[in-house]
């Protein structure tokens, strides 16, 4: 298979809940908490390609030794859903254009924060998930002490533990590294 092309092989993909079932799923957009403010998905699971399910479990088995966790809001996204979030909300510096190569198709991107493994509650981030502000930048200083502190700790386990790229404009985003080297699938499960 050449760069770029559509592959609907399920094959790569794998439910995170079976790497990992520490990690925890609030998959937004089998909800309507999200800004379209609709349920997209039919299932709130969270597939990702098996290299990055791979990366996610090294990196929650690091998190725990300092009593922190992963959350997931999003993982996979079909091309007809990235179609949906595109016309929503048609800025591609938050929402990738489907007609043009987009990260969340090919399994590789994740959108995460960081939870207290105590109670479960998130730390204290820029903003929400989602937030299409410049707040959500991962250049914006603009914050407290603590609020940056979480940020790089998100930022440091995904990097240097997991091997991810982050997206400058969302702090919750983050990409396996090479991604642009792996298909674009058209897998409709959810």
């Amino acid at each position: 298979m050449k760069k770029n092309e559509i592959s609907t092989a399920l094959d790569p993909l794998v439910d995170v809940s079976d790497i990992n079932n520490n990690i925890v799923l609030d998959i937004r957009y089998a909800t309507d908490n999200n800004f379209t403010k609709k349920i997209i998905y039919k299932s709130d699971k969270c597939l990702v390609h098996k290299d990055v399910s791979i990366a996610l479990d090294r990196i929650q088995k690091h998190l725990e030794k300092l009593g922190l966790g992963l959350k997931i809001f999003d993982g996979y996204r079909p091309i007809w859903a990235q179609q949906i979030l595109f016309d929503t909300f048609p800025d591609e510096r938050y929402v990738g254009n489907p007609k043009k190569i987009t990260r969340h198709t090919r399994g590789t991107a994740v959108d995460v924060t960081l939870i207290n493994l105590v109670d479960r509650s998130e730390l204290e981030m820029p903003t929400g998930f989602d937030s299409f502000s410049e707040k959500a930048h991962l250049v914006f200083e603009d914050l407290s002490e603590s609020i940056k502190k979480n940020r790089k700790l998100l930022q440091d386990a995904m990097i240097n533990i997991g091997g991810f790229e982050p997206l400058p404009t969302e702090w919750w985003h983050f990409d396996l590294e090479g991604w642009q080297e792996y298909p674009v699938l058209g897998i409709k499960l959810i």
